[in-house]
């Protein structure tokens, strides 16, 4: 980011496992509770995995007409929903022009459950395919559907980078601000991946806890006994805007994006880069953007997976750009589970809500750390009491991408 311009967070909208608005989110997340449960349709496939974190059911007809629900993808209309309710937060109706406004959207999966759909239903007799079938399935549908409903008339752009996609998202926002090429971005991110198909893959790979017994244990980010995440759902939409546009309109201020760092571990395509030294890079190069010293960070919010290889690579790069005496980690993967293209969209507004009230969740189900993580403050138990600061929200996808927001509450 070469020009100066300040980011605001003028707004949030989120729809989660854990909370439809982002005050119940951050307080499940604050107390540990974890989401995931049973998904009885799985248990009768005789699935290899048989929970997730899903979103509770909602009114969507508060927010969409019927006749587009009905042509829209589940992770569409979650997303669509968490960007209007950032965009009422944010007062952003009539205060941006709709030249000056943009959309960026975060999606791993875009329309693939979708399609999985469509083929189960119809892959032997595809003459009968929904007429819709093409909308719902295109990646770029959600940014689309925003950028209609909002009259956002800036560009509407999808990011696909895995597991980065959300945090992305909002970076690549930050930069279309900064420059003063518009005056606010609705940012974020949407996933809804709890199918069949991409749950027996996940599954296929080693990714997924096998914990069918007790689901609500089997996300553990950083602890001697992880094996495997949680598939979850969601999504998450932050308002970015420049900062003297939300000023001269009056705009409540919650927070402000400060850094933004992006590269690659060149490395593997499922396997990150076990010293973390390029995703040490892409923090370091976070927080040189913020214009921060590690040691004036509060709190970092962890990738944190729950994986064996993910969790050892994220110690090791957080040790390297933090030393060994860093500051206390969380990852809130533990109570939503993993929501792929969403989490980074998320767990930022999860990170700005916990650094505005001074408070760094603790991670849900850690009991013990082993050697690969015994380096780190792990916060466990209890939220951990500390100054208002700026918080590192990492998000690391297959692939290699990285990705890593730096924010500070107002």
């Amino acid at each position: 980011m070469t020009a100066r311009g300040r980011v605001a967070v003028t707004g949030v909208g989120v729809k989660t496992p854990a909370g439809l608005g982002p005050d119940e989110l951050a307080d499940a997340v604050l107390g540990a509770r974890p989401t995931a449960a049973r998904v009885d349709e799985f248990a009768a496939q005789d699935l290899a995995v048989t929970f997730a974190s899903r979103v509770p059911e909602f009114d969507t007809e508060r927010y969409l007409r019927r006749r587009d629900l009905s042509k829209m993808d589940r992770a569409a209309v979650l997303g669509t929903c968490a960007a209007l309710d950032a965009a009422r937060a944010a007062g952003l109706a009539g205060a941006v022009e709709s030249e000056r406004l943009g959309v960026a959207v975060g999606m791993s999966a875009g329309g693939l459950t979708a399609a999985e759909h469509v083929m189960g239903t119809h892959g032997d007799r595809p003459r009968e395919v929904p007429a819709f079938t093409v909308p719902r399935i295109m990646p770029s549908s959600l940014a689309a559907r925003i950028g209609l409903t909002l009259q956002a008339r800036g560009p509407a752009l999808t990011y696909t980078t895995a597991c980065a996609s959300g945090a992305n998202a909002m970076g690549e926002a930050a930069l279309m601000v900064r420059s003063g090429r518009l005056d606010a971005v609705v940012a974020g991110g949407a996933e809804a991946t709890v199918s069949p198909v991409i749950m027996s893959s996940f599954a296929r790979l080693g990714a997924l806890s096998r914990r069918n017994d007790d689901p609500g244990q089997a996300c553990r980010p950083f602890d001697a006994d992880r094996d495997g995440f949680v598939m979850g759902e969601g999504a998450a939409f932050l308002v970015l805007e420049r900062w003297e546009h939300a000023r001269a309109r009056g705009a409540t201020i919650l927070g402000e994006l400060l850094g933004y760092g992006t590269n690659s571990d060149a490395f593997h395509m499922v396997a990150p880069r076990e010293d973390g030294s390029v995703a040490a890079d892409c923090m370091r190069a976070a927080l040189a953007d913020a214009g921060l010293a590690p040691d004036e960070v509060g709190h970092i919010n962890a990738h944190g997976t729950s994986t064996v290889h993910n969790d050892r690579a994220e110690a090791n790069a957080i040790t390297r750009c933090f030393g060994t005496s860093g500051p206390p980690v969380t990852s809130s993967k533990g109570v939503l589970g993993h929501s792929l293209g969403a989490a980074g969209a998320v767990e930022a507004a999860v990170a700005l809500a916990c650094a505005d009230r001074g408070l760094v969740p603790p991670v849900a189900n850690f009991t013990k750390a082993d050697a690969d993580t015994d380096g780190l403050w792990i916060v466990s138990g209890g939220p951990e009491k500390i100054d208002r600061a700026p918080v590192v929200s990492n998000s690391f996808g297959f692939g290699g991408h990285n990705a890593t927001l730096v924010l500070a509450p107002c």
